[in-house]
């Protein structure tokens, strides 16, 4: 009998993301500083008839649980490429937010091909897999790799990052989520807005931060708080103003930083320490701004088979 093959993935919070001008293929240039922190789905793979899609957890009916799902096309991807049958079924433990800017999706699917190369025998490269990761998302790739990287292109191509110590977080969950591809649109139209247009001709090719990324390295939370920055804020902000008044509240707990993480809803404060994060936490959750709160730690490994 096959055992099931359990694989584990991170969430991601982007420290910075720079976002470039609009491409003629929709798309938009990135620097985009990820790190990877402590809360995790599991993606389980188990041989069926068909391939099939179930999930549990935190918002669980919000996920689809079809073809659409990120991690049934991971795993019609692999198979593809190997010639094998797709019969899977494939459960998600959801415990990352969803639709909250913290690439949930993106990490079921890194761990969908995971565990799927690890139940099917495919033994597929570390590279070949990178390679199916950029093509289902920009965020897959990273979710992947884990830890701290600095993705170029759409994302998707990354360059490892060093760091030098352990930076505490707290997460505060929104009710509902924000479409990224209406974030984008939203962050064009207002630099349009603004006069300084929105395509690649008007906006300078994003750079990552010097400072950003020596903080990183050397493990000063002060200096990565004063260096973080997310361009798509503005947009998230507008979509959804509300959130305003949750990143007033975990800076006024004593946050180092407070921002909207990737293209939100999900709200990122960064803390001093691990006792600062709880009382971030603790007064966030008080503050009647969010739905949920959570803290993790990062970085965090990518994505682990822990059984198989």
């Amino acid at each position: 009998m096959i055992r099931p093959v359990t694989a584990r993935v991170p969430a991601k919070v982007n420290v910075q993301l720079a976002v470039g001008g609009l491409r003629p293929d929709g798309f938009h240039d990135l620097a985009n500083v990820f790190l990877a922190v402590g809360l995790y789905d599991e993606v389980t793979a188990t041989p069926a008839d068909t391939l099939r899609i179930t999930v549990a957890g935190s918002d669980a009916h919000q996920v689809p649980q079809d073809h659409d799902n990120l991690a049934a096309r991971a795993a019609l991807a692999l198979a593809a490429r190997h010639g094998v049958d797709p019969a899977v079924h494939l459960h998600i433990a959801k415990d990352i937010p969803v639709a909250g800017g913290m690439a949930g999706g993106s990490a079921d699917a890194a761990g969908a091909l995971v565990a799927c190369d690890a139940l099917w025998g495919t033994g597929a490269t570390r590279e070949e897999l990178l390679e199916i990761c950029a093509e289902l998302g920009s965020d897959v790739p990273f979710s992947l790799v884990g830890g701290a990287a600095l993705g170029r292109g759409r994302g998707e191509l990354l360059e490892p990052l060093e760091t030098g110590a352990a930076f505490h977080w707290v997460f505060a969950v929104a009710d509902g989520g924000l479409s990224t591809p209406a974030v984008y649109r939203e962050c064009d139209r207002l630099r349009e807005a603004s006069g300084t247009g929105a395509t690649v001709a008007d906006i300078p090719d994003p750079e990552p931060s010097p400072a950003l990324l020596e903080a990183l390295r050397t493990g000063d939370p002060a200096a990565l708080a004063a260096a973080v920055t997310n361009d798509l804020q503005p947009a998230a902000l507008s979509l959804r103003p509300t959130l305003a008044g949750t990143l007033c509240a975990g800076a006024d707990a004593g946050a180092l930083a407070s921002l909207v993480s990737g293209s939100g809803p999900t709200c990122a404060f960064l803390a001093k320490d691990a006792e600062a994060a709880q009382a971030v936490a603790a007064a966030l959750a008080a503050s009647g701004t969010c739905r949920a709160v959570r803290t993790a730690s990062g970085p965090a490994p990518g994505a682990t088979v822990l059984t198989g």
